[in-house]
């Protein structure tokens, strides 16, 4: 998948190892494209990819606005964004290793 996103252009691709963390995925993979044109194309390329070579069908979402579409390949979850909107969620700072999660966080009393 790195590779893919790697040569349709994308930049910033940080991959994320969910393994124990999360039972939504394995891992995470994060990248940017410089256009909303190019955000889509990078993830439909993906997902195109990983049909015709592993027979494995993504759950695609945002790709009618382009600034972050989501790829669900089961065990990897692909997020593609636009600068800007990958800057606001900062996914990075919420699931790397040490990073604060927030959600369902709570301090023992």
């Amino acid at each position: 998948m790195i590779a893919s996103v790697e040569d349709d252009k994308a930049e910033a691709v940080v991959q994320i190892d969910l393994r124990g963390r999360s039972d939504m995925a394995d891992y995470m993979v994060i990248c940017s494209g410089r256009s909303t044109r190019q955000v889509v194309t990078i993830a439909e390329k993906l997902g195109d990819r990983l049909k015709h070579e592993f027979g494995m069908v993504c759950k695609t979402e945002g790709k009618e606005t382009g600034d972050w579409v989501l790829l669900d390949a089961g065990d990897v979850i692909v997020h593609v964004f636009r600068p800007e909107v990958r800057e606001f969620y900062d996914l990075e700072k919420m699931w790397q290793p040490g990073g604060h999660m927030g959600i369902g966080v709570r301090e023992e009393d």
